[in-house]
């Protein structure tokens, strides 16, 4: 179990960060200070669950040696004992280390893999599934920058999503989802296995990522690609491109001046997420198959329509609700797949 000076030392920092935004004196640091405090009260709130329940114990125990409370104290002293493993394990995920994105605002791109117009076609079921998804959690969900097909499906398309924990949930979908069907082009009846990627990446602020001007190429182009009510035809369309790594970003509405600054937000954003994977190779070197690691040619999830079923082959997870699923009912693997990942912390931090 966690150590009570450790436990100690948390709960007199959240003490401190109260007394300070009280009494007025933080000042500038106002709102460091109100992050700090707000992310330490759930973590604080658990350590004062833990501490009264072991004190209800401790009380119970004491209570045997009295022939008056002993009765009592044999009726609650089992009851208060099997609450803490429970409690006691609340407690430690509670004190697991966030990731500091996990707050953030989230882009999102998703592209047809193997499979031609089919990987297209599928590529847009997937959009609306995250649209619906986030529809359902009271999250923001606009599209940036959507390319279409002659057939109505997506050859690429990227969109924001905001809201309250976002990337905490939605890092876990990036990867290869595959699709098993029959194409509707398809006068045989055989099914068709397609693939499409996805890729989650955690909005970047401007205090994460600075960006030389000098290492800029900003062209302006004229749009273009068929389908798609989000696809414009003008002349604003703006391409940067980051000379250093390569990158290129477009944008493609109205304004000319609006497409600078979406382009401009998606750049920081790939540029930050570079970093974040960059990092944390280095820290996982030597780990293989983490949940969750936002792998981009990972295959994490099978769509098979003809049996109904929806497979996460991180977790080993199959549930039959594919229509459920593609209409945005995705909270079972989320779940099951944030509290595999926090299992996989709790082995490292015992380990």
């Amino acid at each position: 179990m966690v150590p009570e000076d450790k436990l100690e030392q948390i709960a007199a920092r959240f003490e401190y960060l109260e007394a300070r935004m009280a009494d007025g004196t933080a000042g500038e640091d106002i709102a460091a200070l109100a992050k700090e405090y707000s992310d330490l009260r759930p973590v604080v709130t658990q350590i004062h669950r833990y501490r009264q329940l072991r004190a209800d114990i401790a009380e119970a125990q004491s209570m045997l040696d009295d022939p008056e409370l002993k009765d009592l104290a044999e009726d609650e002293l089992p009851e208060l004992t099997a609450q803490l493993p429970e409690v006691e394990h609340a407690l430690q995920l509670a004190l697991l280390p966030k990731d500091a994105a996990d707050e953030r605002a989230a882009l999102i791109e998703i592209r047809p893999g193997t499979g031609g117009d089919e990987a297209a076609l599928f590529a847009g079921d997937l959009l609306r599934m995250y649209q619906r998804y986030a529809e359902g959690r009271g999250w923001r969900f606009e599209i940036l920058e959507e390319t279409g097909t002659e057939l109505g499906g997506i050859s690429k398309v990227v969109a924001r999503i905001d809201g309250a924990g976002v990337f905490a949930r939605m890092k876990y979908e990036s990867g290869v989802h595959r699709v098993q069907r029959v194409p509707t082009t398809e006068s045989g009846g055989r099914v068709h296995t397609s693939a499409a990627t996805v890729a989650v990446l955690p909005e970047a602020e401007d205090v994460d990522i600075h960006i030389d001007p000098g290492d800029l190429r900003i062209d302006t182009m004229r749009a273009s690609g068929a389908g798609g009510q989000h696809v414009n035809t003008t002349d604003s369309a703006v391409r940067i491109t980051h000379v250093p790594t390569g990158i290129v970003v477009t944008s493609s509405e109205k304004s000319q001046h609006q497409n600078r600054a979406i382009a401009m937000q998606v750049l920081k954003t790939r540029l930050y997420d570079e970093e974040r994977q960059r990092l944390a190779d280095e820290r996982a070197a030597d780990r293989k198959g983490q949940v969750g690691s936002g792998d981009r040619s990972e295959r994490i999830r099978t769509y098979n329509f003809p049996q109904g079923r929806v497979s996460d082959h991180r977790i080993n997870l199959t549930l039959y609700k594919l229509d459920q699923v593609l209409a945005g009912d995705l909270d079972d693997f989320i779940d099951a797949l944030i509290s595999d990942a926090q299992a996989a912390q709790l082995a490292d931090l015992q380990s």
